[in-house]
């Protein structure tokens, strides 16, 4: 019997997320077009949707043209009642915002981390900074549905723990099951560059399509990767660490302590090494007062201005993101790259060189004519990510 009763409830919640889904994609939307597109009988939808405008998650809107008789109501999602807190936890900072489930953000701040954390300073610092959030939003806890977090480092997603914060050096943290007993909300963790991605594949660039890679690159170097419209996370939880693959035997060692990888050659770190590397420097050192000043955006800025210096390396880096980027276009065949991060901005001076590369090396001819192109999120990429883990839970967790 109780089989049974969990596989009737297993088919609600199946039932529920297809007719959720379709009001989101297809908004605003008739009954009769939610039952024709999932395949459920009227009946089943009414109820549903009787559930859903309860539960406040949907709404009514204005009557649909008719084809004989009495014309439609339409529905859409509800973005007035329920939201949803995402939080980015990058290498020196969190940024976190509340949103309706439309991910339109209502609220948002930024928050200095300190680099000397151990696990339980950490958890409750992000602890703390959600009850401030939720008392100056002024929100009843209740109308917020969840909390969706993009964590730097290697991530179990499925129990919401950090295996490995490198920028802090922590290990096992229990960010999901702490944060759920503290403050009665369901959280849910993701790597943040597979956050990224997701994002993008709701709100970005990555819409609509069924096979991409985003490539992050800022301090490090990641990548998310979205297979047949889901996103592919690999058996240890390491899928995406695009920046420890290898690309120079005889090259320098990584912070992650072997030689040669991707981040050696072409990070924001790798950019600012090549500067002082270079003798022709002198336009882009002028513009600070020492090397500790140095940032990808400001070598961007000097390539903008027509410094030969800034433009070479900025080409060298798109050269060597070119290499990497072809590896994994001969290896998962995706229908575009999505390019984002802080080494990003630098647009054509880095993709330009990245898409030659390619062009001259992939393997096919559609292979080396895969699209590669900047992300729309651009920084708000892994916040909005963070906030698509809940939006993904409410809509696809349950008929998978």
């Amino acid at each position: 019997m109780t089989e049974q009763i969990s596989s009737f409830q297993r088919m609600r919640l199946t039932n529920r997320a297809k007719v959720l889904n379709q009001i989101r994609l297809k908004q605003p939307i008739s009954r009769a077009v939610i039952a024709k597109e999932t395949q459920l009988t009227p009946a089943t939808v009414t109820n549903i949707v009787q559930d859903l405008l309860e539960e406040k998650m949907i709404k009514e809107g204005e009557n649909g043209s008719s084809q004989g008789g009495r014309k439609p109501i339409l529905l859409s999602i509800d973005d007035r009642s329920k939201y949803i807190i995402g939080i980015d936890i990058g290498a020196f900072e969190v940024r976190m915002a509340i949103t309706n489930l439309q991910a339109v953000i209502i609220r948002k701040k930024d928050l200095p981390l300190s680099a000397k954390l151990d696990n339980s300073l950490f958890l409750s610092y992000i602890e703390e900074s959600i009850q401030n959030i939720i008392e100056e939003s002024r929100l009843d806890k209740q109308a917020i549905v969840g909390i969706g977090i993009g964590m730097h480092g290697v991530v179990n997603a499925e129990l919401g723990t950090a295996i490995f914060a490198p920028n802090f050096q922590l290990v096992d943290v229990p960010i999901k099951s702490y944060l759920e007993t503290k403050v009665q909300i369901p959280v849910y963790v993701e790597n943040d560059v597979r956050a990224f991605t997701l994002g993008e594949s709701w709100f970005g660039a990555g819409k609509g399509i069924n096979h991409f890679i985003c490539v992050n690159v800022g301090v490090g170097i990641g990548a998310g990767i979205i297979y047949n419209g889901e996103l592919y996370r690999g058996s240890n939880h390491i899928a995406g660490e695009f920046g420890h693959t290898l690309i120079d035997i005889k090259g320098e060692k990584c912070s992650c302590g072997r030689i040669g990888c991707l981040e050696t050659v072409a990070s924001g770190k790798a950019l600012v090494e090549y500067v002082l590397q270079e003798k022709d420097n002198d336009y882009i050192m002028q513009q600070v007062n020492s090397s500790e000043q140095l940032t990808g955006e400001l070598i961007f800025q000097c390539a903008n201005q027509g410094d030969p210096c800034a433009i070479r390396i900025l080409a060298k880096v798109g050269y060597f993101l070119g290499v990497g980027v072809t590896n994994l276009i001969n290896l998962i065949n995706p229908e575009c790259i999505i390019v984002g991060g802080g080494v990003a901005k630098a647009g054509g001076f880095v993709l330009e060189e990245m898409r030659r590369v390619v062009k001259d090396n992939a393997l096919t001819n559609d292979a080396r004519n895969t699209i590669i192109i900047e992300s729309e999120l651009k920084d708000e990429g892994t916040l909005i990510g963070a906030v698509t883990l809940v939006l993904n839970h409410i809509f696809f967790s349950n008929h998978k």
